[in-house]
Formats: structure tokens, C-alpha cells, sequence
């Protein structure tokens, strides 16, 4: 049976698995926006996606046609590097939950998301698609890196013996509202943008970061990539993961320049080179994304911007 990708009803019952985080919540307000009638989101509290038989009991009363896992234990370098275990663990529970219970209920359409850091630390820049497994990863986030790995075999495994159109989509490095700020648990640029900002309104004079500043990253807004989803979602079929991206990349250097800018810091930057830089480039090849009929709208500095408006409105609301 050949399917063929068609917009998606918008009656259709939804679920999107991780709503309250960063992605899931962009994706929520994007899918409210469009038109869909039927969204369904569970707290962490409400159902415990590492809890296999809930989330089998749960998909059997729900019965989604549409399943976004956007569900996952995430974190930076510090994180990533200091609790392998959980980072391995708690992410291949939920896929494997999850995926196992759609499966189980005949879910229609399942879009799983990765990470970029699924790719070989060394990878060909821009990083392509068949980039996957041809290489050693970055030992600072590998076992993350090896449950998404996991969660893209999966949805292939599901495609050869189920024959269900699922598909799996790779995000490059995203920001924007509802992101994670902690100081312990976020990523490079909300990391950057909490430091800043707090060193702008007590008047420091000099901001301290890890590594050189050397490393290129590509940055791409939540929102951008909410609409990225829901494009492939009715416009892509294949097992071959999609990379999500800009297509262009900038120094952490650059970007902790740009930050300050538009938080107001006017003092000094210090590089704290004894610190790990990690991967010391991450650009996708977007070029499969593009053929699909998709490119990236919200550049970086109105991006950010915004982002750092909705970080100061959250005040003491925001994640620790």
C-alpha cells in the first residue's frame, strides 16, 4: 500500500507528547492556530511516559490518529555529561513506550524527534542525512545521542514490519519561549541569555564562558520548527530521518556577542578555556527539508530578541 502525505484533519484526535516543553508547547500553539479541534496533552504529573502500562492504558482510551513525541529528558553539556545513565535510560523508556503503545492502538501518522547530536562528532560539514552511524559521537552527550539513535530505528523497524507512514525528524540547536534557563540543566544559548541578562541588571562588569568560543553552532527558533513539523507531517513520507534547520551556523563567539547586544550588557567577556567546547561544528544539511517544500523564516537576532522579551516576562516562572 503506498501512502501518499495529505494535509492532516484538523477533527482528528492529536496527541503531543511533551506539550509543556519547548518544542511541544510550540507545536501545540501552531496545531491550536491551524484549525485542530482535538489536542491532547498530559502533564508529566498526569501520565508518566517511563510507566509502560499508563501510557499503553492511555493510548488505548485516546486512540490518536496523530502522535508528535516531542517527550524527552534533555539538558547541556554539564547534564548530559554528569548523568549518562538517566539521559540513556529515561529517554529509551519513553520512545519505546510510547512508539510500542501507537503501534498497539494503529496510530496514523507518528512523528518522532531527534537531536543533531545523533551525527558523528566529526561528521562532513553540512552534516547529511546519511551522515547516521558513520562515526564515533561526542562523548559528552553520546548516551543521549544512542536513545535517539534507537528512537530512529524504531520508527524505520515500524515502517518494515508495520508499513505505517511514521516519520523522524532531527532538530538542529532550538530557542525560544518556553525554553529551559536553568543554570544547570539548559543549553548553550538560554545559558547565555540568562548569564548576560542577570549580569546586565546587577551592573557586572565582566561575563564568564566555557570553552574558546570557537565552536559553530546553528540556531534555529521553536516556532520555525513547530512549522517545520506539521509541514513534513503532511508533505513527507520516508524512513530517512530529516534534518530541521537554518542552513547556516555562527561562532558561540558570535552569538554571546549578539546576546549581549540585545540584553544590554556593555561589559567584558571572559573564556574559560579549561572547559569542554564540545562538538566544534554542527551545521545540517537542510537540503532534503528544502525539496520538501520548507525553508526557515525568523531570523536570529529578531528571534532572539523575542525570546529574551518572554524570558523577562516569566520572571520567577521559569524552569530551574
Amino acid at each position: 500500500m503506498v501512502f501518499t502525505p495529505a494535509a492532516l484533519d484538523r477533527s482528528g484526535t492529536f496527541y503531543v507528547a511533551g506539550h509543556r516543553g519547548l518544542v511541544g508547547s510550540a507545536i501545540w500553539r501552531l496545531l491550536e492556530a491551524e484549525g485542530f479541534t482535538d489536542l491532547v496533552g498530559q502533564t508529566s504529573a498526569e501520565l508518566d511516559l517511563k510507566d509502560r502500562a499508563a501510557v499503553f492504558a492511555f493510548f488505548s482510551e485516546t486512540r490518536p490518529r496523530y502522535v508528535v513525541l516531542a517527550a524527552a529528558k534533555v539538558g547541556g553539556i554539564l547534564a548530559n555529561n554528569t548523568y549518562p545513565v538517566d539521559f540513556l535510560s529515561e529517554n529509551l523508556q519513553i520512545q519505546v513506550n510510547v512508539l510500542d503503545a501507537a503501534v498497539a492502538a494503529g496510530v496514523e501518522r507518528v512523528l518522532f524527534l531527534g537531536s543533531s547530536c545523533i551525527y558523528p562528532r566529526l561528521a562532513e560539514q553540512p552534516i547529511r542525512e546519511d551522515s547516521l552511524l558513520t562515526g564515533h559521537l561526542e562523548p559528552t552527550n553520546d548516551a543521549y545521542a544512542i536513545a535517539k539513535i534507537a528512537g530512529i530505528l524504531q520508527i524505520q523497524a515500524v515502517r518494515r514490519q508495520y508499513g505505517l507512514p511514521w516519520i523522524s525528524a532531527m532538530p538542529t540547536n532550538l530557542y525560544g519561549p518556553g525554553d529551559n534557563f536553568s543554570p544547570v540543566g539548559s543549553h548553550v544559548l538560554p545559558a547565555l541569555i540568562r548569564r548576560y541578562d542577570e549580569a546586565a541588571a546587577s551592573g557586572a562588569t565582566s561575563v564568564t564562558n566555557w570553552g574558546t568560543g570557537t565552536p559553530r553552532r546553528e540556531f534555529l527558533h521553536v516556532d520555525d520548527m513547530a512549522a517545520a513539523c506539521l509541514h513534513l507531517m503532511e508533505n513527507y513520507d520516508g524512513p530517512e530521518q530529516v534534518n530541521v534547520g537554518t542552513g547556516s551556523d555562527v561562532t558561540i563567539r558570535e552569538i554571546a556577542e549578539t546576546i549581549a547586544r540585545v540584553v544590554g550588557f556593555t561589559g567584558a567577556t571572559e573564556w574559560d578555556s579549561t572547559k569542554p567546547d564540545g562538538t566544534p561544528q554542527k551545521l545540517l544539511d537542510v537540503s532534503k527539508l528544502a525539496a520538501a517544500g520548507w525553508t526557515s523564516s525568523i531570523g536570529l537576532e529578531d528571534g532572539l530578541r523575542s525570546t529574551v522579551e518572554w524570558y523577562r516576562a516569566q520572571a520567577g516562572a521559569l524552569r530551574q
